[in-house]
C-alpha cells in the first residue's frame, strides 16, 4: 500500500473512532449499526483495514455522518460560516481577542474552553491544576467541548492551548470544526500576554522564553492539522478578522 493511501485509511479510521466516542458507543454497537464485524472495525479505526466505500458508507450512516466527512473532503462552499470555528494557538496567539471580533463579525457566540472549565470546576485553572492535576482538567476539557459541539450549529470557540495534547479533545475539534491556527512569533507570544498584565510566564523561571520557543515548536506539527494557518505577526485584529471571515464564506 502506498504512503498516501495508508495515512488516508489512518485519518479515516481516526474520524471514525472520534465520531463513535461522541455517540458514547463501544466497538461492538458500531460493527452491529454498520453490519460489520467488531474486529473489521477495530482495524478500521486502528488504520489497517482497507475497507470498501460500500461499507464506509454503512459506517458513516451508522454515525449519522455525509461519507465526505469521513474521507476528510471540505464541506460545501459556504458552510464554515454556520458551523463553529475552533481557534488553536498557544497563550498570546490572541484567541480571545480575535475569538470575539469574529464572532461578532459572524453574528455568532464566542465561547472560551478554559472559562467553561473554570465555571464547571469552580475553581481558576492554577487552583485546578494544583489540587486535582491536569488528568482531571483533560476530562473537564472535553465534556465542556462535547458540550458546546452539542449545543450550537454555529459558533467561534477559544481553545486552550494544550488542547492539540489531549488525543479526545483534540480529536472532537478535528472531526467537528473548522480549526484555524493562530500562529504569531515567540516573542509576540510573550509580549501580548504582558501586555495583559500577567508577569508569571517569567516569575521564578530565568529560562522561560527558551521553554515558550521548545514548546512552539513541539506543538506546531499539531497545530498545523488545522484547516487554516492564519499568520497574526505584524497585523491588526481588524486584518486577521478580515482574512478569517473571507474565509468562512467560501
Amino acid at each position: 500500500m502506498t504512503r498516501p493511501a495508508q495515512e488516508l485509511l489512518s485519518e479515516v479510521g481516526r474520524r471514525v473512532r472520534a465520531r463513535r466516542h461522541e455517540k458514547e458507543w463501544t466497538l461492538k454497537q458500531l460493527a452491529q449499526a454498520a453490519g460489520l464485524s467488531e474486529r473489521f472495525v477495530g482495524s478500521l479505526e486502528s488504520g489497517k483495514a482497507n475497507i470498501s466505500v460500500g461499507n464506509l458508507a454503512e459506517v458513516a450512516i451508522a454515525l449519522e455522518l455525509p461519507l465526505v466527512t469521513l474521507l476528510g473532503g471540505e464541506p460545501a462552499r459556504g458552510t464554515r460560516g454556520t458551523g463553529v470555528i475552533s481557534l488553536l494557538g498557544l497563550r498570546g496567539a490572541g484567541k480571545s481577542t480575535v475569538g470575539a471580533a469574529l464572532a461578532q463579525r459572524l453574528d455568532c457566540e464566542f465561547l472560551e474552553i478554559d472559562k467553561l472549565v473554570e465555571r464547571e470546576a469552580g475553581l481558576r485553572l492554577p487552583e485546578l491544576f494544583a489540587m486535582h492535576g491536569e488528568a482531571y482538567f483533560r476530562q473537564l476539557e472535553v465534556a465542556a467541548l462535547t458540550r458546546v459541539l452539542d449545543g450550537h450549529r454555529r459558533a467561534v470557540i477559544a481553545t486552550g492551548g494544550g488542547i492539540v495534547t489531549n488525543p479526545e479533545a483534540f480529536e472532537l475539534v478535528l472531526a467537528r470544526t473548522h480549526p484555524v491556527w493562530l500562529k504569531a512569533t515567540p516573542t509576540e507570544h510573550w509580549n501580548r500576554v504582558l501586555r495583559q498584565g500577567d508577569t508569571r510566564p517569567m516569575k521564578n523561571r530565568p529560562h522561560a522564553m527558551a521553554e515558550l520557543k521548545r514548546r512552539l515548536e513541539e506543538r506546531e506539527p499539531l497545530y498545523s492539522r488545522a484547516a487554516l494557518t492564519c499568520v497574526t505577526s505584524g497585523r491588526s485584529v481588524g486584518q486577521v478578522v478580515d482574512e478569517l471571515s473571507r474565509w468562512c464564506q467560501r
